[in-house]
């Protein structure tokens, strides 16, 4: 199971390090409803992880992960189209970057988010978490590289949880300085919102690019061996 736990980090950090979540929640946690809705965004995006992991890890136990201790072909035709779509993602984040004295662009829906309560909260954190294109792409990587390692099924759901933890660190950090600093929370959130749109495509960029040379990387060691 170590080995499982190892090929996930890098997935599992590239979630944690999700702007647009994180400035979600911390808009969240300056509204009146926010020690509601940030809890209920927590659980919202566990819930995204646990059912994108539960499906791929399904899926993948009848068609054999593992072949005679190394990863099957379709772990690695399945790596390399992941190391392709996250430089597309890449690609389109560079593109839409701002440019010197530009301001960050951010999506129309994040101007409702002070108007949640806590079961669109809930919602929202399931659908970042799973549907959103760059956290969909590594959660099926993480749960296909556990896949393919041929632990037993128990061990596979404790690698997917440890992924999924760690994935939601990022999200958690906020919904932790809320609770634990009161009246001085929203002074560092704004800071914490206001850098991250301002860096989120770069971010973005550099965290698709350096998993997906990873992911190509690995599977072109996989058709050469």
């Amino acid at each position: 199971m170590g080995a499982a736990i190892g090929e996930i980090l890098p997935f599992a950090v590239g979630v944690a390090i999700s702007p647009l979540p994180i400035i979600a929640v911390a808009l969240m946690l300056v509204t009146p409803q926010a020690s509601r809705n940030g809890p209920a965004f927590l659980v919202g995006w566990v819930l995204g992880l646990a059912v994108v992991g539960t499906i791929v890890l399904l899926v993948a136990a009848p068609t054999d992960a593992s072949e005679g201790g190394e990863p099957a072909a379709w772990v690695d035709w399945l790596k390399l189209l992941l190391g392709v779509l996250l430089l597309l993602v890449a690609t389109r984040q560079w593109r839409g970057r701002p440019h010197e004295g530009e301001e960050a662009a951010m999506p129309a829906w994040l101007g409702a988010v002070e108007r949640f309560t806590a079961p669109k909260a809930l919602a929202a954190g399931s659908v970042l978490a799973a549907a959103n294109p760059k956290n969909l792409l590594l959660a099926v990587g993480a749960a296909a590289a556990i896949a393919q390692t041929g632990i037993s099924g128990g061990e596979q759901a404790v690698a997917y949880g440890a992924f999924a933890f760690i994935g939601t660190l990022g999200v958690a950090a906020p919904v932790v300085v809320f609770f634990a600093l009161g009246d001085r929370a929203p002074l560092l959130l704004g800071r914490l919102k206001d850098w991250l749109a301002g860096h989120n495509a770069a971010i973005m960029t550099v965290l698709c690019l350096v998993i997906a040379a990873k992911l190509l990387g690995d599977a072109l060691r996989g058709f050469a061996g």
